[in-house]
């Protein structure tokens, strides 16, 4: 069911993949809540990806960029003020990736080059776009900003290495950036700390499946699917939610403020 949450406004959906991204979730329904959308993603998943079969679907150009890179993003918000005739209402950074995740070493043996490259994309990305829309005033009043986030932000999760820092940097990025955007343009940035979710790049962690089995059992309400993942954040681009930021908001069925249920209590009796 649609409740045009979104009709009128123009937003930038970063990271959708594949059908499995939240990213596409979101896309998808942003455009149902009567969103016009630009898709962007970098040039490698763009050749990897599905990303023409949802823009076809969304009647949304796609627009590359590389988030570790000014002169894309300058690109991309050129071209995307040039499409809209004017700035965005919404922008979603669903971007994260981990060479050290991928390649299974070890957080205490991380190769730091690797580590290098996974902040810039995972977490600075989220500043350089920001920066970026702020020089060019490419974000209109009371704009909102979602970035993705995971709980190991906070706790420790051994498999999920240094995807955790990454996402700890990103939500201090949320505050800081928030603030200041705030302050000049009423602009809000928040970031949602989802329940693990079976995207592209969540199976690739060590561990996964027990992730999800563990926070299902952990959860009152269960784990939020990807779906549930793209109201949540739909409710967060709308006016609905105008005074809300430089927050970080769980969206994962009450695991974060759970200490021990008792599914989780007889498994641990068998």
């Amino acid at each position: 069911m649609a409740y045009n949450l979104l009709k009128g406004k123009k937003g930038i959906i970063f990271g959708a993949l594949n059908e499995q991204s939240i990213a596409w979730k979101v896309a998808q329904r942003a455009v149902q809540e009567g969103a016009e959308i630009v898709l962007s993603n970098a040039p490698i998943a763009l050749r990897m990806g599905e990303l023409n079969k949802l823009a076809e679907e969304c009647n949304a150009p796609v627009i590359g960029a590389d988030v570790t890179n000014n002169d894309d993003l300058v690109n991309l918000f050129t071209k995307t003020q040039e499409h809209f005739n004017g700035g965005v209402d919404f922008i979603l950074h669903s971007i994260g990736m981990s060479v050290n995740v991928r390649k299974s070493i070890h957080y205490t043996e991380n190769n730091y080059d690797f580590t290098h490259k996974g902040f810039d994309i995972s977490a600075l990305s989220l500043h350089r776009v920001l920066a970026t829309a702020m020089k060019m005033d490419a974000i209109n009043e009371w704009g909102s900003v979602v970035a993705l986030s995971y709980i190991a932000a906070q706790r420790v999760f051994p498999d999920y290495n240094d995807m955790a820092d990454n996402k700890a940097y990103l939500e201090s990025i949320a505050r800081n950036f928030g603030y200041q955007y705030g302050v000049k343009k009423k602009v809000r940035v928040n970031t949602v700390s989802q329940s693990p979710t079976r995207t592209t790049a969540g199976s690739g962690v060590k561990g996964f499946d027990g992730f999800i089995n563990y926070a299902e059992k952990m959860s009152p309400l269960g784990n939020a699917d990807a779906d549930q993942c793209a109201d949540y954040c739909v409710s967060l681009f709308s006016d609905m939610t105008r005074m809300v930021t430089m927050q970080n908001l769980f969206h994962d069925g009450g695991f974060s403020f759970t200490g021990v249920t008792q599914a989780v209590i007889e498994q641990m009796e068998k």
